[in-house]
């Protein structure tokens, strides 16, 4: 009897912390929002067990360890097939289509996580444990928690905008990063796991689940698809046609009401409307278009209540599933033809193909009904400004403008390939990281090649992401002979991946390598010539040379700053001189159009 009464509650934590094995003696599958009333979120050691308790219940589910957070923690993948392909080759044979499900990259925005805890039980637990048919033509992956670190920074004030859980996790990752604003750099130790797993499963479909920081309005679900010119146009017709007339009508169905992701142009003043345009890779949706993905960023609104917000995202993650068993077989047809001419166009260099980097919007605009709250602007006794005041208890309707014109900013004629100097071993590391392929010279290679000269960088004066990152750059293309040295990577654009090469090698992309402060050693002059030693050098040079006398002659006559500096006059010998560095200003990474040869 003494047994039977320590037990028992011994028995009532393990269930209440989510840990019964499948033979264990309760059948009940609640999760943790569930058991609370949607008062609470499951921690990370509640999450992972859950998952590894409906692996243990059935045959069509996986826990994998996909990589480890800086302070020691599994980020942990969950496969479900009916297939049992547990491996990107297993599943890719399938032919089903796959989807990533991302949660808590931000990890305080937690209704990812428990709607997909919730639909991944109704899947393979409830009825005949196949999910009713939602898996016959689908692979689902999913990422329960992303920020496993910044996830166990739990407390009840940390979403000051959001209502509800009661508590949850930070917003970072431990050592401070954005993991939503680290897709293509890649420095955190938790995105490389997720990239891992990307680009060796590579994903036909990547939802990344958010809760909004912003306005009130009446919408429970806002999105954000990547329509533009950074999305293949297959890959983008898919995605009209699921998403547009099939998936979001679903929801509204459903009681749902869903929008474009909504930041106001003018916080104040919502009435001037919202953009919609294309999202840098640094982000999900970036970073899936630049893979050929199709790419959904679900933003469910902080001021619905929790219950509201996981069921908005589980209705829309079961709306992909039906749309993928209503409609077999499009969305990988659309992949493998982003994917098919994006390699066809990569093998040859071609003078005229353009492919553009970085957008912004134009001033063209559309009508748009939106469904807001009843505001009003108000005098602050504290800020002595004005600030808006929403009153969720009125909601109204009234027409904004929706800016979806998007015109390109910068743009690139691809080279047939790069060569990375060895010793360039950070550029060399993000390859790796993103899974690009590339071949290393076996032994030292000197060649003409295409490379940039920068005549002017101006850098952030405060810290984005850890990085001082480049707020302008002007810089030029020039033919210069190189040498490479044994080990350097050379990478071809004709790959799936080509679009990421390039985010990640031009210079122009806007998180390129060069941006983010990657190459800054190359902006840094180490050698110098004392005044005693340039002035007789600036002389013999005068004397040797009328061309070079007349440069400087007409220099000091334009410019009367350059006239009135003697360390810049000087300079302008030395830069013409053989001792200035040849490397300085000089990007070191090669653009060839030919097949390099050893």
């Amino acid at each position: 009897m003494k047994s039977r009464i320590l037990f028992a509650p011994l028995l009532a934590c393990v269930y209440l912390c989510g840990m019964l094995t499948a033979d264990a003696v309760t059948d009940d599958w609640r999760t943790t929002a569930e058991i609370t009333g949607y008062r609470e979120t499951p921690r990370y050691e509640e999450t992972v067990a859950y998952c590894q308790r409906l692996a243990a219940a059935s045959e069509f589910v996986r826990v994998q360890t996909i990589g480890s957070s800086p302070e020691g923690r599994d980020v942990v993948a969950v496969i479900v097939s009916l297939d049992k392909a547990f491996t990107p080759e297993a599943a890719r044979a399938t032919g089903k289509e796959i989807v990533l499900v991302n949660c808590c990259i931000h990890p305080g925005e937690s209704e990812g996580k428990d709607a997909m805890l919730a639909l991944l039980r109704d899947l393979v637990v409830k009825g005949n444990g196949k999910g009713d048919g939602l898996l016959d033509h689908a692979i689902l992956l999913c990422v329960p928690i992303h920020g496993v670190d910044g996830h166990e920074r739990f407390g009840p004030h940390n979403r000051i905008n959001q209502n509800g859980p009661s508590e949850m996790g930070w917003r970072t990752s431990a050592q401070n990063y954005n993991l939503n604003r680290d897709w293509l750099k890649a420095d955190a130790p938790e995105m490389r796991a997720e990239l891992d797993l990307f680009h060796r499963w590579t994903p036909d479909l990547l939802v990344d689940t958010h809760t909004t920081d912003g306005a009130d309005y009446q919408y429970d679900l806002t999105y954000t698809l990547e329509r533009f010119g950074d999305q293949h146009p297959a890959v983008r017709a898919w995605q009209e046609e699921a998403f547009d007339r099939h998936i979001f009508p679903e929801l509204t169905r459903r009681g749902h009401k869903i929008a474009p992701y909504i930041v106001f142009n003018n916080e104040r003043e919502p009435k001037e409307g919202f953009d919609v345009g294309v999202t840098k890779p640094r982000f999900s949706t970036g970073y899936g278009a630049a893979w050929n993905r199709a790419a959904l960023l679900v933003e469910t609104h902080m001021l619905k209540d929790y219950h509201s917000r996981v069921v908005a995202t589980y209705d829309l993650v079961k709306a992909i599933l039906e749309e993928i068993r209503r409609a077999p077989g499009g969305l990988r047809k659309a992949t493998a033809q982003a994917d098919r001419e994006t390699v066809e166009a990569g093998k040859k260099f071609d003078p005229e193909r353009k492919v553009a980097l970085d957008f912004k919007n134009g001033p063209g605009s559309v009508p748009f009904e939106f469904l807001g709250m009843e505001y009003r602007l108000e005098d602050s006794p504290v800020s002595a400004g004005k600030f808006i005041r929403f009153d969720g208890t009125k909601p109204v309707t009234f027409t904004v403008p929706l800016f979806n014109e998007v015109v390109t900013t910068h743009e690139v004629v691809p080279p047939l390939g790069y060569i990375v100097p060895a010793a360039w071993t950070v550029v060399i590391d993000r390859l790796r990281a993103h899974g690009i392929v590339f071949t290393t010279l076996s032994k030292p290679l000197t060649r003409e090649v295409e490379t940039y000269e920068f005549e002017h960088v101006e850098w952030q004066a405060s810290p984005f992401e850890n990085h001082h990152s480049i707020k302008e750059m002007k810089f030029h293309p020039v033919k210069k002979r190189m040498t490479f040295p044994a080990g350097s990577a050379v990478v071809y654009l004709d790959q799936p991946a080509a679009k990421v090469v390039l985010h990640l090698l031009e210079p122009d992309g806007p998180d390129s390598l060069v941006r983010w402060g990657y190459l800054d050693a190359i902006f840094e002059p180490k050698e110098y010539g004392e005044e005693y030693v340039l002035e007789p050098l600036a002389r013999e040079m005068l004397a040797r040379d009328p061309k070079l006398k007349t440069e400087f002659e007409d220099r000091l006559a334009t410019d009367p700053a350059f006239a009135a500096s003697p360390k810049e006059r000087l300079d302008f010998f030395y830069r013409r001189s053989p001792f200035w560095d040849e490397r300085f200003n000089v990007y070191p990474i090669g653009r060839v159009f030919e097949r390099v040869g050893e």
